[in-house]
């Protein structure tokens, strides 16, 4: 692969991760808007859209800063890339892991719905954080 499709792909990736910042961003915030003005009292969606929204501003700070630090790669730097692709994705899959236990566990001992809430979110947030992971490591493919 050409380093200057690489840093392409790269790209891709980085707005494609800013865009779902974003999107976490804003809906979290509208979540947390709208539970504010009916004044009601939902934890399970207050704490479903305070997880959105601060993995949201997390996720666009890491997409800026990777931009930032974008450079044509060698094979050295591309290898580097697929490591670091892969121990994230692996990490994204255990964030969803957590998500699944605090839900689970918010529901069984006490139906603790801001637990289930913030469980289902990180879930989300780890799902879709693994997919874009795996698809840029899918669209390099194998490095030989």
């Amino acid at each position: 692969m050409w380093a200057d499709t690489l840093l392409s792909l790269e790209q891709g990736h980085l707005l494609r991760l800013g865009a779902w910042a974003m999107l976490s961003s804003l809906s979290g915030t509208a979540l947390l808007a709208w539970l504010a003005v009916r004044h009601a009292t939902a934890p399970m969606v207050r704490h479903f859209g305070i997880q959105m929204a601060a993995w949201g501003v997390v996720n666009g700070m890491i997409a800026y800063w990777a931009w930032r630090g974008l450079t044509l790669r060698d094979f050295a730097g591309t290898q580097r890339l697929l490591n670091i692709l892969w121990l994230n994705t692996g990490l994204d899959v255990g964030y969803a892991a957590v998500g699944v236990t605090l839900a689970i566990a918010g529901w069984r001992w006490g139906l603790r719905l801001g637990a289930v809430g913030a469980g289902l979110a990180v879930v989300v947030q780890g799902l879709v954080l693994a997919l874009l992971d795996y698809r840029l490591i899918a669209l390099i493919g194998p490095v030989k």
